[in-house]
């Protein structure tokens, strides 16, 4: 593989949950583009309102609305990321939608060169049955994709 040349830009989208598996997707992300000559580097983060919360909250109970989810996980991805510096010739992005992570994750990467993630889930046969965002995105997604340990074994 050769050095791309410097007037391309280069673009990447990176899921991020604030743990440190998605921190390190990020740091892979961050060198990857700027080994590349620089680009667009997307954070994006999702919620939504889990099965269990909704059915929770039935008679006399309720959600807060959508806008303040919205406001807070802002704030939580802005607030998580406030010491991040990207590389020189990096820029960064932040999203923040609603959504499952992987369908959130998959359409925010249509037209990125890569799509990274970070390695999370159980594991074993557990992690067999459940399924994991990690596993959505590698099947679902239309570029490549990166699962990034935060600890490499």
């Amino acid at each position: 593989m050769t050095e791309a040349s410097s007037n391309t830009i280069h673009h990447a989208v990176v899921g991020f949950d604030g743990s440190e598996n998605s921190t390190a997707a990020l740091q892979w992300a961050f060198d990857h583009v700027r080994r590349l000559g620089g680009g667009d580097i997307k954070v994006v983060m999702a919620w939504n309102y889990a099965p269990t919360a909704v059915g929770g909250y039935g008679i006399g109970g309720s959600l807060p609305p959508a806008e303040s989810m919205q406001e807070v996980t802002e704030r939580a991805l802005a607030d998580a990321l406030e010491g991040v510096t990207p590389p020189e010739g990096v820029t960064v992005t932040q999203v923040v939608r609603e959504g499952p992570a992987s369908k959130v994750l998959v359409e925010e990467a249509a037209g990125s060169e890569v799509l990274v993630v970070g390695k999370r889930g159980h594991g074993g046969f557990l992690g067999l049955l459940i399924g994991s965002i990690t596993n959505q995105v590698a099947n679902h997604a239309s570029c490549p994709v990166v699962i990034v340990p935060a600890h490499p074994e």
